[in-house]
């Protein structure tokens, strides 16, 4: 065999090959015009590589996006280096389409790529080649993780009956807020709540009907405050509340609307109504209270106070009766 034939093969095998690799391939000259368009590229566009060979990559493709993709291919261009995106920087350039059943809860196919120089015999660069790989199994995956991670995440901070946060995951907003104001002397008040003789619901309805008690006083604090206010289920039949920038007289307003919504409101259980009413013990927090637990301390205290009035009431905490 002749080295011109030799020749001729190699090209003909590397041509084959460009065309049927796994991978799109594209290249552009200098005025992003397209030199070649491989049969990945035709496959997901549907735009064959004659029609398309010397037409401009922008024009012919509008929805690329051409400012920031132009600055990419101008740095290859101008510093005779590669460049690589990511599908987490960005998920796709070319906008195709995801046929792969194993992947199917992706509608496109999230892309790497990577942009090379290519230099003529004199080392000009005078064209660039985009090389695009189908990484949709790798980000889906990737992506499915994250989001059971997060998940996990918001399972460990939640209480299962309620949803609300759960002791632990409010115990840390709390004592976040208390750092704050050791740090910054801000202002915050934190509201101590609890069921009034829940142990009689349970005796008389039954421990179901208990948990749908707790379940709708959870829904209702949770629709009475601020994206600001960190809630969560204290105990079995106990609620916290920790009210950022809130002085205790503005707390003391809001648990009295609260009070008044839980006792107007009716929990219906297998035909019966249940009413039930709610003591409540607010305190702002201030020089007298030295530590996160000692506010839950003065909130308690402000609490039993409230029960031992005869329970559906709100009682502040001052630093008077804190002795």
């Amino acid at each position: 065999m002749s080295n011109d034939q030799s020749a001729m093969n190699e090209l003909h095998w590397l041509i084959d090959m460009v065309q049927t690799i796994e991978v799109g391939l594209v290249v552009l000259d200098r005025d992003y015009n397209i030199q070649l368009w491989n049969g990945f590229m035709e496959n997901h566009s549907g735009v064959s590589p004659n029609s398309i060979k010397g037409q401009n990559l922008f024009t012919r493709f509008p929805e690329l996006p051409a400012t920031w993709l132009k600055q990419k291919m101008e740095s290859v261009f101008m510093l005779k280096n590669r460049a690589f995106i990511s599908w987490e920087q960005r998920p796709y350039v070319f906008q195709f389409k995801n046929y792969r059943p194993i992947t199917g809860r992706a509608d496109f196919m999230y892309q790497n790529v990577t942009l090379l120089p290519l230099a003529s015999l004199t080392g000009k660069i005078t064209h660039i080649s985009v090389i695009i790989y189908d990484v949709t199994d790798i980000a889906v995956n990737k992506l499915q993780l994250k989001a059971a991670n997060e998940q996990l995440e918001r399972l460990s901070q939640t209480d299962g009956l309620t949803q609300l946060h759960n002791r632990r995951h409010w115990q840390q907003c709390l004592e976040h807020e208390f750092d704050l104001y050791a740090r910054y002397s801000g202002m915050a008040s934190l509201v101590m709540i609890d069921i009034d003789h829940f142990k009689n619901i349970n005796d008389t309805y039954g421990h179901v009907a208990g948990d749908k008690v707790i379940q709708h006083i959870a829904h209702i604090l949770s629709h009475s405050l601020r994206e600001t206010d960190c809630v969560g289920r204290y105990g079995g039949e106990e609620f916290a509340v920790v009210m950022p920038n809130t002085c205790g007289a503005d707390a003391l307003n809001f648990t009295e609307r609260l009070r008044e919504r839980i006792a107007d409101s009716t929990i219906v259980y297998e035909g019966l109504k249940i009413k039930v009413t709610v003591s409540l013990g607010v305190c702002e927090i201030g020089k007298h209270i030295t530590s996160s637990s000692g506010w839950i301390s003065c909130s308690d205290k402000a609490l039993y106070e409230a029960k031992q009035k005869g329970r559906n009431c709100s009682i502040l905490h001052t630093a008077q009766t804190s002795a």
